[in-house]
């Protein structure tokens, strides 16, 4: 970091008098903190690794402090530095603000296969940390196995489920996707049936994998209960919100088993059966066709990709996908977070690692599942055709969310009203400290935070004029705003 960008950097964090999901703040004007092993692990595991900025209070507003002594800060904090497993290479940068000594400490992200970082003082288990907004948090023992089995290329979609047996597996549709194998590869059927199973990952030592489990067995959710979708119909905007003719929490409830492929056409008729219909006209034939509410190729890519690319862990077999529609838009939570190096940005841009390499092959011919990176793309070329706005996918902490939204792009305000531009002017005024988003509401005395979300928070967000505390995690319940 240039020492111009670092005096921009404190100037912003006193204006903002805020932390951010890269910014850590430390006084240090009496001495260097103790304990940096939090910040220096959870800035480490996160690709944009983070910032610790030394010489500002945040006990006392922000407040420029200054640090105590430049040289032995930088000295105390590489020595906390070279406690971590991998050590950490901290780049400092010092300047003077208002007469006052201020340092940072860039902390570089770590390459996906040495992470968990860690200090070594606590161990693997207690000393690892992840960034949530502007806290550092224990890792739970998922996040720890997740870097594991892509370190390892550990497939839990493989591994067998040791109650069942052959027996319980669909026999007639099995031999048919075996028939299917020894006609595409002659050589393959000389092989014995035994060990086409094993190959085909059918099954781990005679015993059926997760992965047949899920495409052939009989009843799967009778060895793997969660494994299952639940699907809910809310009758606002969020969970909770009861229904105004009967205070019904849910207008349509169910739960939804059977194979990946069962589960897919059973969840698709839930949705065709709770979505609206509304009538299209042509403007140059005057043709009325009648449109869902949600593209159904959108809905069927998003279900199976959240079927097929979930994790399946021992740590999330106890959480099922699930599907919420809400009076607004329609979320698909599928658990586990992306898989191995892939970010939200790259979603059908980049080829991705497979989580689930033989339950998605399987899953290719049962259900004609592309399998070929296409899911995203059609769900956002579908959405469009539609007029609908971009499907948005949320990356967060132990699950992966897509939301679709119903309300055509006609239907976003194009240009504020006069009303809204002055409340807006006064609304960065009120945000010269960071608002959350139910504090905002209150200051324009507005009940629904939907909507001044969608009618004057995003306006200013996309204009510019306003920014948020945890830029990479929009939804966040944490969210803040603050004027840029």
């Amino acid at each position: 970091m240039l020492t111009e960008e670092l005096l921009d950097l404190v100037r912003q964090t006193a204006r903002q008098k805020a932390e951010t999901q890269t910014l850590e703040v430390k006084a240090a004007h009496v001495g260097c903190p103790q304990r940096l092993y939090d910040s220096l692990s959870a800035f480490s595991n996160q690709d944009s690794g983070g910032i610790l900025l030394f010489g500002v209070d945040e006990s006392k507003g922000f407040e420029i402090v200054g640090v105590y002594d430049i040289q032995d800060l930088q000295k105390k904090v590489t020595e906390q530095c070279n406690q971590m497993e991998p050590p950490v290479r901290a780049v400092f940068t010092v300047a003077e603000v208002e007469g006052l000594p201020i340092c940072s400490a860039e902390i570089p992200a770590i390459d996906l296969t040495e992470r968990p970082c860690y200090y070594r003082g606590a161990g693997r288990v207690k000393g690892s940390f992840i960034r949530v907004g502007d806290a550092d948090l224990p890792m739970t023992d998922y996040e720890l196995y997740s870097y594991e089995a892509f370190r390892r290329h550990l497939h839990d979609d493989e591994r067998p489920v040791e109650r069942a047996d052959l027996d319980t597996l669909n026999q007639d549709a099995l031999q048919r996707y075996l028939l299917d194998r020894r006609i595409e590869r002659p050589g393959f059927g000389k092989m014995s049936e035994e060990q086409q199973y094993e190959m085909l990952n059918i099954t781990r030592n005679g015993v059926p994998t997760l992965a047949a489990m899920l495409n052939f067995g009989l009843y799967p959710q009778g060895y793997l209960p969660q494994l299952a979708i639940t699907a809910i119909v809310v009758p606002g905007k969020e969970i909770g919100e009861l229904a105004e003719t009967d205070s019904a929490r849910f207008l349509d409830n169910k739960r939804i088993e059977g194979t990946i492929a069962e589960m897919e056409e059973e969840a698709l008729s839930f949705c065709k059966r709770n979505m609206k219909t509304r009538t299209v006209i042509d403007p140059q034939t005057g043709k009325r066709t009648d449109q869902p509410e949600y593209p159904i190729r959108a809905l069927r890519e998003a279900i199976l990709n959240a079927l097929i690319h979930r994790d399946y862990s021992i740590y999330t077999e106890g959480t099922p996908v699930q599907i919420n529609f809400f009076s607004d838009r329609l979320e698909i939570h599928s658990p586990g977070s992306l898989y191995g190096r892939m970010t939200v940005d790259q979603l059908g841009h980049t080829r991705p690692d497979l989580r689930n390499p033989a339950l998605a092959v399987m899953a290719e011919i049962l259900t004609d599942a592309e399998n070929r990176y296409s899911g995203i793309p059609t769900i956002r070329r579908e959405m469009a055709a539609y007029g609908l706005p971009a499907p948005v996918f949320e990356n967060r902490r132990n699950e992966f969310v897509v939301t679709l939204y119903n309300h055509t792009q006609e239907e976003e305000p194009s240009k504020p009203t006069e009303e809204q531009s002055v409340a807006g002017h006064d609304l960065l005024s009120f945000c010269s400290v960071p608002r959350s988003r139910r504090e905002i509401a209150q200051f324009l005395g507005i009940k629904t935070t939907y909507y001044v979300t969608r009618n004057y928070i995003r306006p200013l967000v996309e204009a510019g004029k306003l920014k948020m505390t945890i830029p990479d995690c929009p939804g966040s319940p944490k969210q803040k705003y603050y004027a840029g």
